[in-house]
């Protein structure tokens, strides 16, 4: 059966959107999915399920937040294939030193390549800023609050859903789904 690692957007992030870690697993478990794990308070959890395909995964949870707890939070999920391919395929290696300031920008869809070429993430910060396979990595040397706002940007241009995770996170949830 497959697991994917699960990444809600805005939650618990400045006093909004609050989902008790206990409240999400409880949810999860009673969704369907087995062998529910969550990950620090920041909307983070590794599921199993029988569900194959990751956008019946995605409209399921989120349709159970909307139903169970009364809030619209989009989702996203990542197989563990999927996130260690994101870790290996890390262009900003040499220079992100810090894990806490390292993000990984999870994209809900591939960008069109017309709108991408159009509104190119990597003009707000040449040297920190790469595209990846439905990712972008951005390095926040002077932490995250002082780089420019790239889910923003993605947001508005691409039309995508976007939401980032520290590069320590996106670790911790590979090696949570490895076991």
């Amino acid at each position: 059966m497959p697991s994917y690692a699960v990444l809600l957007k805005g939650v618990n992030v400045g006093g909004k959107k609050k989902v008790s870690m206990t409240d999400l697993r409880e949810l999860l478990a009673n969704l369907g999915f087995t062998n529910v794990k969550t990950l620090l308070q920041s909307g983070n959890a590794v599921v199993t399920t029988t569900e194959t395909d990751q956008r019946d995964v995605v409209r399921q949870i989120e349709r159970g937040i909307t139903d169970r707890l009364g809030m619209d939070v989009r989702c996203l999920t990542r197989s563990g294939p999927e996130l260690r391919a994101v870790i290996a395929a890390n262009p900003l290696r040499e220079i992100a030193t810090n894990g806490s300031r390292m993000m990984a920008l999870f994209l809900s869809a591939a960008p069109d390549p017309a709108a991408l070429a159009a509104n190119d993430p990597t003009t707000l910060a040449p040297d920190t800023i790469r595209v990846g396979d439905r990712v972008v990595y951005h390095w926040c040397p002077d932490g995250v609050l002082e780089a420019p706002n790239v889910s923003a940007f993605l947001e508005k241009h691409l039309a995508l859903v976007v939401t980032g995770r520290n590069w320590n996170t996106v670790e911790k949830l590979s090696a949570a789904l490895q076991t």
